[in-house]
């Protein structure tokens, strides 16, 4: 596997979904001038940005039954869901394009009448390059999401390394972490929606393990804001506090924090990197190469065949 070396510019933006997702891509566009200037190699975004991330809906969901008004706050969520086929993929194509950069896009994507929460990625001159939906929803989420499967353990090549795209808590699963590290991931993308002081630590963890860059871009919402347009009011804590409340960070092959973690709003996170650093930190702990032991430890992925 090639690992590449020189210099690259590693960004988060830290942006949060409005009430629809036509207002969240307005949202993200006026922000271009700001990401051109920028000049990243790989920008990513959070977790479920276009179609949004209810946080505190419980979409009228009970054990054994469910209610009429939760139907329709799912039919509701439904609609800001996009298609990759759509006209909200062209426009995130077009502005890879014109930032000349890859670009890691967290999305609610429908299939029918089934949702999924996934990662989008595109390369520099703009096309859909690849996605892979979230493997296993978290507890409620699995509400309204459905699951991945064994062909969405996948990293994708770009020109600043190869890329394993992790949404959120994911990241927790050690069987997929390994998985992407057989496949060379040099930089991981790690959208997520996870605010907690937790966050950072498992982000330098996971890259001091993986011995690569990673980029995590997290949402921030308001008090009383939801990607549902309703407001909802978390009860374990303060109205005042944001329904989300950031936390995105950069974090070097030695677990060493670079950029953030961003708090208190929106905002965009820039690290110029050395690449050559991820070999510099292997050399004494490589996780899929010397320290994987394969005459002891083996890894099945069981992929769908069609």
């Amino acid at each position: 596997m090639t690992i590449p070396t020189g210099k690259a510019r590693l960004a988060a933006l830290q942006i949060g979904s409005r009430a629809t997702t036509a207002e969240t891509l307005e949202a993200l566009m006026a922000r271009r001038d700001e990401l051109k200037a920028a000049t990243p190699d790989l920008l990513v975004l959070p977790e479920a940005l276009l179609g949004g991330y209810p946080k505190g809906a419980d979409f009228g969901v009970r054990l054994g039954y469910r209610t009429p008004a939760g139907r329709d706050a799912f039919r509701r969520y439904w609609e800001q869901a996009i298609d990759l086929d759509g006209p909200e993929v062209l426009a995130l194509g077009d502005l890879a394009a014109d930032l000349g950069c890859t670009m890691i896009v967290g999305a609610i994507v429908r299939d029918g009448a089934t949702l999924y929460c996934t990662a989008l990625h595109f390369d520099p001159d703009g096309r859909l390059a690849g996605h892979r939906r979230k493997l296993m929803p978290t507890a409620a989420e699995r509400l309204v999401w459905g699951m991945g499967d064994g062909s969405d353990v996948r990293a994708f090549p770009s020109p600043v390394g190869t890329i394993g795209a992790v949404i959120c808590w994911e990241n927790f699963m050690p069987a997929l972490r390994f998985a992407l590290y057989e496949q060379g991931v040099t930089i991981w993308a790690a959208p997520t929606v996870d605010e907690r002081p937790q966050w950072e630590i498992a982000m330098r963890h996971i890259a001091h393990e993986g011995r690569f860059f990673l980029v995590s871009a997290c949402q921030w919402l308001g008090p009383k804001q939801t990607a549902l347009g309703e407001p909802i009011t978390l009860i374990d804590r303060a109205a005042d506090v944001p329904i989300i409340g950031g936390g995105s960070i950069i974090v070097s092959p030695m677990g060493e924090v670079l950029a953030g973690p961003l708090r208190g709003g929106e905002g965009l996170l820039v690290a110029e990197v050395d690449l050559a650093d991820i070999v510099r930190a292997r050399f004494d702990f490589d996780a899929a190469g010397h320290y994987a032991r394969p005459d002891i430890f083996r890894l099945d992925v069981t992929r769908p065949s069609r």
